[in-house]
């Protein structure tokens, strides 16, 4: 790791990450891509040590509360964090600011701050996304060698539902020849639907590939998957989309199985529902009036 001072921490739309790089290993992570210009080693994570500084400073500036978004490029729950409780200073400003958050992990490690989730649900919005890829326990530790199981976050997934907190999962990447299999996404749609997950996020069966996460991704398709580098060559070729053939199946089960258990599938609906902005307390203090 190595630390560096930010001149800033929230985007124009109120995300930030408190830390670059990664070690969790999935072998399709996006983040690698050279388009997001990173010009350190992926592995060497590079942490804002002052981080909940400038969100501090920015949370006093805002006229108006909004949903603090965090974990689109790097887990906040990375195993620095445990240690170093970046994400746990954030989220606690977060709280006593009175605005509202919407966290993106594949880690168990953030039932460590649920008390600060729950806190910020009662006066605002708290929402836990979670990427859930694959059923099969021992896949998962070679497509996401370094993280929570897919179990241990369906645990997480029903913690959150008996606190209160809402979860919306990412059904994302689903690789071609290997994870994109009707059984499979039958059964990761059972634990969203046990868990009673308030949305799926899918943009489509298949996942993306670009320089810098494409070589990676080849690396690790050689090493445990042999052919299947060829295949996919053959396939695709240097594409962007790398699309299911059975994308088309595989979608329609998707809706379906949504409509039934009334889980929001659409995706700009759950955007939007990640920005919308909640004030309980104002709302409690209404109904009393």
């Amino acid at each position: 790791m190595h630390e560096v001072m930010a001149k800033a921490i929230l985007s124009s739309n109120n995300g930030m990450n408190i830390y670059r790089g990664c070690l969790h290993g999935c072998i399709y992570c996006d983040a690698r891509s050279d388009c997001y210009q990173m010009h350190h080693a992926f592995e060497d994570i590079e942490v804002k040590s002052n981080a909940a500084k400038l969100l501090e400073e920015s949370l006093k500036r805002k006229r108006r509360k909004c949903m603090i978004g965090t974990g689109a490029m790097t887990d906040p729950y990375i195993p620095l964090e445990l240690e170093l409780k970046n994400t746990r200073k954030c989220l606690e400003l977060i709280d006593q600011y009175g605005f509202g958050v919407a966290i993106h992990t594949k880690s168990a490690c953030i039932l460590r701050d649920l008390d600060v989730l729950k806190s910020i649900n009662q006066k605002s919005k708290c929402v836990v996304q979670m990427t859930l890829t694959t059923f099969d326990e021992a896949l998962c530790k070679i497509l996401e060698p370094n993280v929570s199981t897919t179990k241990e976050r369906f645990e997480v997934l029903k913690i959150l539902r008996d606190n209160g907190i809402k979860t919306v999962v990412w059904l994302s990447p689903l690789l071609p020849f290997i994870n994109d299999t009707k059984e499979n996404v039958e059964r990761v749609l059972n634990y969203c639907i046990e868990a009673k997950t308030y949305g799926i996020i899918c943009f489509g069966m298949g996942l993306t590939l670009r320089n810098g996460n494409r070589e990676y991704f080849y690396q690790k398709l050689e090493k445990h998957f042999p052919g299947l580098k060829e295949r996919y060559i053959k396939t695709y070729g240097n594409s962007y989309e790398i699309n299911s053939p059975n994308n088309k199946e595989l979608m329609e089960l998707f809706h379906q199985t949504c409509k039934k258990h009334q889980i929001v599938s659409d995706v700009n609906a759950l955007f939007s529902y990640l920005h919308q902005y909640e004030d309980k307390q104002y709302e409690q203090l209404m109904l009393k009036l």
